[in-house]
């Protein structure tokens, strides 16, 4: 017999004012629970979405007593589901903060917690510099948690790029993979389809992706399309572009299975090492490597 559990994507355009977020967040996590979904799923920056650094600061509590968390925790408890919050900002001590994914089960306690590993530090056409390193600290630590009936890997909007992460989560018995996201219009435009797809093909896991989108108070503008991708790379739920709203599916779990049968890359993956050799970069990879 099929095993099949039902789950839903919470598509935010969320703005600097936390309560005003965590209202939203609430309904929809009712509205989730009585469309029969038993887990729910929110965007990165859902609780805060911060203008800049100050106003960041202003908002982000630190992990100790913090109010918001308070909150999202009587927030499963009341509605008997397990809520996944995609990210909010946390302070520490040294000034930066944690982008912090945490899972609370149907009691309102805490099972899970994930700071994203990978940060996003680029020079755009030499104009334009992001340093995500500046202001955060990245995680180091993968995450699985059994929340029955499945495994639930996490990860955080740029970690998408990053496929060894999602291996090794997979690896570790993930059959469902969380990607909560505010991606831009550009990039969302260009990757955001293919990269989910990719990770869940790679992995024989579902991908559940919950998106930022529309325009927020901070300035930004985000992609939406909430998504949910099958084990085989099908998308099987999307919202309609960025509006806020709810992507319900059910997924059978069996297809995990199927799908890793079907295509065993992951049993058939090997160790390997590099051959020395001239590097791309110009060095010799010894060279490199000490750098």
């Amino acid at each position: 017999m099929s095993q099949t559990t039902t789950v839903a994507l919470v598509q935010m355009t969320s703005g600097i004012a936390a309560q005003d977020n965590l209202a939203e967040i609430e309904a929809r996590v009712v509205q989730a629970r009585q469309a029969g979904a038993s887990y729910v799923l929110t965007p990165e920056m859902s609780v805060v979405f911060a203008k800049d650094r100050a106003g960041l600061r202003a908002a982000a509590e630190p992990w100790a007593g913090n109010g918001a968390v308070k909150q999202l925790s009587e927030i499963a408890r009341t509605s008997g589901i397990f809520l996944h919050v995609g990210s909010l900002a946390v302070a520490l001590g040294d000034g930066r903060f944690a982008n912090r994914s945490v899972l609370f089960d149907p009691r309102g306690e805490i099972v899970a917690r994930y700071d994203k590993i990978h940060l996003f530090d680029a020079d755009i056409d030499g104009s334009n510099a992001y340093r995500e390193s500046a202001t955060y600290a990245g995680g180091k630590t993968a995450v699985v948690a059994d929340i029955v009936p499945f495994v639930l890997g996490a990860s955080i909007c740029y970690d998408l790029r990053f496929p060894a992460l999602y291996r090794m989560l997979a690896g570790a018995g993930a059959q469902v993979i969380a990607v909560p996201s505010a991606f831009t219009v550009p990039t969302g435009q260009a990757h955001w389809h293919v990269l989910l797809r990719a990770r869940a093909i790679e992995t024989g896991c579902f991908i559940l992706a919950a998106a930022q989108g529309g325009s927020h108070e901070n300035g930004r503008s985000t992609y939406g399309h909430s998504l949910i991708v099958s084990p085989w790379g099908e998308v099987i739920a999307e919202a309609d572009g960025a509006e806020p709203g709810l992507v319900i599916a059910a997924l059978d779990l069996d297809a995990v299975a199927a799908a890793r049968q079907r295509v065993p890359a992951l049993a058939n993956a090997r160790d390997f090492s590099l051959a020395p050799g001239p590097s791309p970069f110009g060095n010799d990879l010894k060279t490199q490597a000490g750098n």
